[in-house]
């Protein structure tokens, strides 16, 4: 819960990534609220024990109204992917941000094929999400990769790591007005 209050506020990349691993270990404990308490609202000192209970509790809620005891993605988590598509997309169409731009078509060989491969027919970002947190996956399993993936997912976190930054400024003071449609410049 802490982590999660401080990644939302640094990056929300890694929040969102962050958020995609408490829904795995809700359902690694079987969404049961007692393994939750046991194995990690224990671990907190007794004076933050309440609330942390209640975070994951929230959580473990959302996930049976939502039924996503066994797989997908909380509201909360599929409305961050969201803000971030109407960003990049922002982007995107904006002339005053040409590096994200070219950024983007730098990673966007490795979005195709990634699709290609998964056959996975997802947005770009969710697709980068996947990727990465299939990265985190197989680390964390002591997989290797091969130099082509090292390579993607290189890329893919250079990309996600701009939008992530690109966020957090639109969020401190917006950069795009309402009057700054590029599109309808003649």
């Amino acid at each position: 819960m802490f982590i999660a209050k401080q990644k939302r506020k640094e990056n929300i990349a890694e929040y969102l990534l962050y958020m995609w691993q408490i829904e795995d270990m809700i359902r690694s404990m079987n969404c049961d609220m007692q393994l939750i308490d046991d194995n990690i609202v224990s671990h907190y000192p007794a004076e933050q024990q309440k609330e942390v209970h209640d975070w994951w509790e929230g959580l473990l809620t959302m996930m049976q109204l939502e039924n996503k005891k066994t797989e997908g993605h909380l509201q909360i988590n599929a409305n961050i992917l969201l803000m971030l598509t109407e960003i990049h997309l922002e982007l995107l169409k904006s002339s005053k941000f040409p590096e994200y731009g070219a950024e983007f078509y730098r990673t966007l060989p490795f979005i195709v094929e990634l699709r290609a491969k998964s056959g996975n027919k997802t947005g770009e970002l969710e697709t980068c999400f996947n990727a990465l947190y299939g990265t985190l996956l197989l680390r964390l399993q002591g997989k290797e990769m091969t130099p082509a993936t090292t390579a993607a997912i290189k890329q893919i976190s250079h990309f996600l790591a701009m939008l992530a930054a690109f966020f957090k400024k639109n969020e401190e003071k917006p950069l795009f007005d309402d009057d700054d449609d590029d599109s309808q410049m003649a």
